[in-house]
């Protein structure tokens, strides 16, 4: 009992830090609904839409990497379990000198 009220004699009181944001700044900001892709009007007849300074190093950064990540898995080493006991079977049998394939024989 003793020590049950000491602790939380010891604790520090939730009405003394009510109130206070700490690491808070200022109310939430968004960006309000305009009902334009990304925010964006569209470009008046005639002129192009200027890109603005990071679209193409997102652009080349982005499908660079996605055909990086392709070519990787498409040179990827074979590590199945599966090949490696077909492999390993085949040279086994082969220094026994056996045939590894099936060859059915004519009873005709």
């Amino acid at each position: 009992m003793l020590l049950s009220t000491t602790l939380r004699t010891l604790r520090p009181s939730a009405p003394r830090f009510r109130g206070k944001r700490f690491g808070s700044h200022e109310a939430p900001q968004y960006n309000e609904p305009s009902g334009w892709l990304f925010g964006e009007k569209p470009p008046a007849p005639g002129q192009k839409r200027v890109k603005e300074h990071w679209e193409n190093i997102w652009i080349v950064g982005m499908f660079g990497s996605m055909v990086f990540a392709a070519v990787g898995l498409y040179y990827k080493p074979d590590t199945n379990i599966q090949t490696w006991a077909l492999e390993e079977a085949k040279a086994r049998m082969e220094a026994r000198g056996e045939k590894y394939k099936y060859e059915p024989s004519s009873s005709s």
